[in-house]
């Protein structure tokens, strides 16, 4: 891994998270997408090296909105840069983490992502994200 790629924070209400974000951190959202896969729309945010990615549903009883039930609106997963995710993935099965997903996938800003199960991370959604190039 090599950096902290960005940090996923789920919302309800999208637009109104950007405005407050955008008031936040006194800088403008560049980049809104929707990641059907996932059933999520994103807002992205650039504060020095490091992203800050809102999440919303786009559909009912989808993933966000299960988490945001359980523990409310805040962090949802921390995501890490990797140079080659096969390896990265493969490494890290065979230390004992659990994927969530055996293949890579196409995710959001252009990148190719897995997910490792919070049970084997002390409770925390890791990303790991390539760009595609």
């Amino acid at each position: 891994m090599t950096k902290l790629e960005h940090i996923g924070i789920a919302v309800k209400d999208l637009q109104q998270s950007i405005s407050l974000f955008e008031t936040l951190l006194n800088s403008n959202c560049y980049k809104t997408e929707t990641v059907e896969s996932e059933q999520v729309t994103t807002a992205f945010f650039k504060q020095g090296d490091t992203k800050i990615e809102l999440l919303a549903n786009t559909t009912a009883g989808g993933i966000i909105e299960k988490f945001i039930d359980k523990k409310g609106e805040g962090i949802h997963h921390l995501a890490f840069s990797v140079t080659d995710i096969r390896s990265e993935m493969k490494r890290l099965k065979d230390q004992g983490f659990i994927l969530l997903n055996e293949e890579p996938k196409k995710g959001a800003d252009n990148k190719w992502v897995c997910f490792l199960h919070p049970k084997s991370t002390n409770g925390v959604l890791i990303e790991l994200c390539q760009d595609i190039d």
